[in-house]
């Protein structure tokens, strides 16, 4: 079976080109960088810009897509995310479509859950936030309900929500809290009680590739996944910087000092030109300020997913080398 992995450049997408290539797939690959790496591993790599010329090529002569390219920041303009997020997976659909592709998995986010106030133990069934945080989460909510949508007989799709991913080539969330912990100061909100679930990409790949053997089931599903470990910010910050060897001084903060800090932050970088991002964002702040933790039922039930590596010991080990 031969498949596209978009955003095979990225953390996710290298660990799922190398993984599809162990469970015997014959995987084509696409990114913007370079891809020297994936052809190493025995994919062939297309470098290509998905927002501009035709997707025709890329997926002809392929049976299924794994859609991992995304802009995933807490930050930036929103028709940017809203050409790569939406637009790109909209026009990717049409294309696989009219190659007559039987699968498309698709990598959302439970970022479209996130709201200023804890969850816990969400499950699919609960609804997604009404007003987004920002332009992440509401771009991966609108492509998710695309994919969605999109699903029938001729091709299944399928969409899942991986939390806090931890790997190798991360760029997103572990790298932000090393960073403040080679500070030496954490800001703390509500005495970092806030419970959060890491995934290691070993689970995430294998969700994915379990999610493309059941498509034609389960076509239309959105499943969450994470590591099924929760721990408090508070705890993983220490064991990050115990990890890394490193002294670390928290710095209790109201939640409502933070929210005018980042809302000031947001309004002023938006203005400057190149809009760099804000030290602190709202979107970054509701993760370390609010619980958000899941129930997995329905990704045991559909693609009998149980996780089996320990996200927050391969954080540390990342940490500790970084």
């Amino acid at each position: 079976m031969k498949v596209l992995v978009t955003g095979a450049t990225g953390g996710l997408g290298k660990a799922l080109v190398a993984g599809l290539i162990m469970a015997g797939y014959a995987v084509r690959a696409t990114g913007r960088r370079d891809g020297q790496a994936l052809k190493d591993m025995g994919a062939d790599y297309i470098q290509a810009d998905l927002t501009k010329g035709s997707l025709g090529p890329l997926v002809d002569g392929v049976d299924g897509v794994f859609h991992a390219a995304a802009l995933s920041s807490p930050w930036g303009r929103d028709a940017d995310f809203q050409a790569i997020n939406v637009d790109v997976t909209r026009n990717l659909l049409v294309a696989a479509r009219r190659a007559g592709c039987r699968r498309f998995i698709f990598v959302s986010s439970p970022s479209v859950y996130a709201r200023e106030r804890d969850q816990l133990e969400l499950r699919e069934s609960d609804p997604i936030a009404e007003r987004p945080l920002n332009a992440y989460a509401r771009t991966k909510g609108e492509a998710e309900g695309l994919v969605r949508a999109a699903s029938d007989a001729g091709m299944a799709c399928v969409a899942l929500r991986p939390r806090a991913i931890i790997g190798p080539d991360d760029d997103v969330l572990l790298p932000r809290f090393l960073r403040l912990i080679k500070r030496g100061r954490f800001p703390l909100v509500h005495g970092g009680r806030a419970l959060i679930e890491l995934t290691d990409v070993r689970d995430v790949v294998r969700a994915l590739i379990a999610a493309d053997a059941c498509a034609p089931d389960i076509g239309g599903a959105v499943i969450n996944i994470s590591g099924g470990k929760a721990v408090s910010v508070h705890d993983l910050i220490r064991e990050l910087a115990d990890a890394m060897g490193r002294e670390v001084r928290f710095l209790p903060t109201p939640y409502a000092v933070l929210r005018l800090i980042a809302s000031v932050n947001e309004a002023v970088c938006g203005l400057l030109p190149g809009r760099p991002e804000p030290a602190l964002t709202l979107y970054s702040l509701s993760a370390l300020a609010f619980s958000q933790t899941f129930d997995m039922s329905l990704a045991c039930e559909l693609i009998d997913y149980t996780p089996q590596y320990d996200a927050i010991k391969a954080a540390c080990e990342l940490g500790r080398h970084s």
